[in-house]
């Protein structure tokens, strides 16, 4: 084995050389620093953790199977042995005493380069703009005894991000799409571009305008744009439209990046962490047995599309992930491997609509399509290579406004599904897209209701140990709980709201149709019957995992907000959800029941939390040592 030392800001780096392998794998691990992480604080019976930052780097020959997956990747530079280089940041949390820990990976797809599970799971209460981990929180994560792995599978990021470096393909050029909502009233604003622009000719370029995402695209008097620079353009906004008008620029880009790579580099380096990679290269932790992957919002998209298309298997065959937990993806996939990927959208009702990311298939079990005629399900690959993870997806009530849900339990005809022996679903009812614990419900600058603060954590850290205790153990963990078919779901349109503050809200649902990305913009064909859950007198859907502020409600919990007059008003208003209060008293305005019609006291509103609890804990979905933490945290009740 040949080492070589490198200085780097003046910390001495170790670091492994080894040929370069054929197909791909990791070729190099860079240990920036090593050390003890919060001040050896003690988590439970694991004892105390430390840190390790590092640089992997990887290698993929364009020309193998595996590189043939990556789009783009054949007009990519190579080195000099016809391979393409790229790298990755890593930071991982192990146990000083490996034998303490549960020897097995809990590996976080980074979302936008960001750690979320600790917000999700750790009952950290503030999600950085950075990459970080200094705040523990309750440790959760590492009581569990995981070595907990972040790294970096999205190019194009800040340095302060988790982030991959990937080649830049400088000769290829082709037409790139921008979608811009600025929320502002002002006669002119600023857009930055995705990438460079190849040509500053405004005639080669398009800007139009429309109220909102099913309208015509418009090019009406007054709408102009100019060239900052090659990463930015100034937009004259024309009269008659509000704030939420949808800008839409297609221009000839430069500069795309292979994306596409980041599956492979996750996949690469968690074989490698498990002991399946090159020998020769010294593994920092171990001995690692058992893998389990976490993906939130973009990185719960990344989780199914990383599966979907193949990379389950790593280099030799081999699984990468035992179990994958996808979190509020509902029915997407990514905007990652594409000639020029745009990695952070997502398609909303709204927002960014017909962006790629999200076309057939939806659903872990296997079908043929009757709009799109395609057939297969996110398993496919995995299910020819043998390499299939135990699988569950979690989704809140907003994913089924907003990405679709419905397309993940019920076929197209509205037929539930039923799904692998391999696959749970569950849907955190009533709660918005993400919220760390103890968040407040809080006014938003262009939303019609207030936010919604119901966190998914008790929920997640229960999965989280099914999930643990399914891959180490075999144990079978909960049945799904997630609404599927017309018995329990309903279109947008007949969903029968409650009269609120005198009004009765009708919220719309983000459609799908299939579409053509060839062209720009693309072309749409045959649409899809999106579904939601049937709601309650309060609004609230019927079915999925009440958490214990739904279960014993103070107020409206739901999974939509709306947008305010001024800002495309009547349209989704974002992923926040909304929070609406019972009223005091019965009122003509309000349909809903206020509190003193359904709780003597606080007393029986207390009685009945611990009831709600104890239900939970019987079906596997709230973790006996979280009950008095959900109890103490629920609202409290008027006058307390």
């Amino acid at each position: 084995m040949l080492y070589r030392t490198r200085v780097l800001g003046g910390l001495a780096l170790a670091s492994t050389v080894l040929p370069l392998p054929a197909l791909a794998e990791v070729s190099g691990l860079d240990i920036l620093s090593r050390a003890p992480a919060y001040d050896g604080r003690v988590f439970g019976d694991v004892g105390a953790y430390e840190r390790i930052d590092a640089i992997a780097h990887f290698t993929l020959d364009p020309k193998s199977e595996r590189g043939a997956k990556i789009v783009d990747l054949d007009k990519a530079p190579v080195n000099a042995d016809g391979l393409v280089e790229f790298s990755s940041t890593v930071t991982i949390l192990a146990p000083v005493d490996a034998d303490k820990g549960a020897k097995t990976i809990f590996y976080e797809v980074a979302n936008r380069g960001r750690n979320l599970s600790f917000g999700l799971l750790n009952s950290v209460q503030k999600i950085g703009k950075d990459f970080t981990i200094d705040d523990p929180g309750d440790g959760f994560l590492m009581q569990q005894g995981f070595t907990v792995v972040w790294s970096g599978w999205q190019a194009g990021l800040p340095e302060n991000l988790a982030h991959m470096s990937a080649p830049v393909i400088s000769d290829f050029t082709a037409p790139s799409r921008e979608e811009y909502i600025f929320d502002k009233d002002e006669a002119v604003s600023t857009g930055k571009l995705s990438y460079p622009a190849a040509d500053l000719d405004p005639a080669k370029a398009t800007l139009t305008v429309r109220a909102k995402a099913g309208d015509e695209r418009t090019t009406p008097e007054g709408l102009t744009f100019r060239y900052v620079d090659e990463n930015t353009i100034e937009i004259t906004r024309p009269a008659g439209y509000d704030a939420g008008a949808i800008y839409e620029f297609i221009y000839p880009a430069k500069g795309s990046l292979p994306n596409g790579l980041g599956f492979v580099a996750v996949a690469d380096l968690v074989s490698f962490l498990r002991g399946n990679g090159p020998e020769g290269i010294e593994v920092p932790v171990g001995p690692i047995e058992h893998t389990i992957d976490m993906g939130i919002s973009q990185s719960g998209r990344f989780s199914r599309d990383f599966v979907y298309q193949g990379f389950n298997a790593d280099a030799n065959g081999k699984p990468v992930f035992d179990g994958v937990m996808a979190h509020i993806a509902g029915a997407r996939k990514t905007f990652v491997n594409y000639s020029f990927a745009q990695p952070g959208r997502y398609s909303r009702q709204h927002e960014d609509h017909d962006m790629p990311g999200d076309q057939f298939p939806f659903t872990y079990v296997d079908m043929i399509d009757p709009v799109s005629g395609q057939t297969g399900s996110i398993l496919t690959a995995c299910s020819e290579t043998n390499t299939c993870p135990k699988v569950i997806q979690s989704d809140t009530s907003t994913e089924f406004w907003q990405a679709r849900g419905s397309l993940v339990s019920t076929a197209p005809d509205g037929t539930a599904l039923t799904m692998p022996e391999n696959v749970r679903l569950f849907l955190i009812s009533g709660a918005p897209h993400f919220s760390v614990w103890g968040a407040a419900s809080k006014e938003a600058a262009t939303c019609a209701y207030p936010t919604n603060p119901l966190s998914a954590e008790p929920t997640m850290r229960a999965l989280t140990v099914a999930m643990k205790d399914w891959v180490l153990e075999g144990k079978e963990p909960p049945a799904s709980v997630y609404p599927a078919g017309r018995d329990q779901l309903v279109a947008a349109d007949a969903a029968e709201m409650p009269m609120i503050n005198g009004t009765r809200p009708q919220p719309p649902v983000n459609g799908l149709e299939v579409r053509d990305y060839s062209v720009q913009p693309p072309k749409a064909g045959g649409a899809y019957e999106v579904l939601v859950p049937k709601v309650d007198a309060d609004g609230m859907p019927i079915g999925g995992v009440h958490e214990l502020p739904m279960a014993v409600p103070l107020g409206s919990y739901l999974g939509w907000n709306l947008r305010k007059e001024g800002f495309a008003g009547g349209e989704l208003c974002g992923t926040t959800g909304s929070y609406l209060a019972f009223p005091e008293t019965g009122s003509n305005a309000d349909s809903r029941a206020p509190v003193s019609a359904r709780y003597a006291d606080a007393a029986a509103y207390h009685a009945q939390l611990k009831e709600a609890a104890d239900a939970l804990i019987a079906q596997g979905l709230l973790l006996e040592a979280d009950r008095e933490m959900v109890i103490s945290a629920a609202p409290a009740y008027p006058g307390n």
